[in-house]
């Protein structure tokens, strides 16, 4: 019987260790990344305002968020928009985070 159990116990441990948690990123970190890069450009003049939005990934199992372009625009109340970045990073597979950066006026 405990063999069972033992058996039982390591399967479910290692489901719960197949999933990560990942963001998008031109490279890619396992034990840790952060990076910054380009979404899009317009031909439209840099504005002053800056507005974020953000979603979140824990395990791969649950993710929240809205990081849209529009969210951030409004965020910021962006009506015309210069160019767009975005911030990921991501710890052990664990943890990650997506952050889009909207400019504009």
């Amino acid at each position: 019987m405990k063999k069972v159990i033992f058996s039982a116990l390591c399967g479910a441990c290692a489901l719960l260790m197949t999933s990560c948690a990942m963001t998008s990123s031109p490279v890619t970190g396992f034990v840790y990344q952060s990076t910054k890069g380009p979404i899009t450009a317009t031909s439209n003049n840099l504005g002053s305002k800056v507005g974020t939005s953000q979603a979140t990934s824990i395990l791969g199992w649950f993710a929240t968020g809205d990081a849209s372009i529009e969210a951030a625009a409004k965020s910021a109340g962006i009506k015309k928009i210069s160019h767009v970045d975005y911030e990921g990073s991501n710890i052990l597979g664990l943890f990650a985070k997506h952050t889009t950066i909207v400019y504009g006026e």
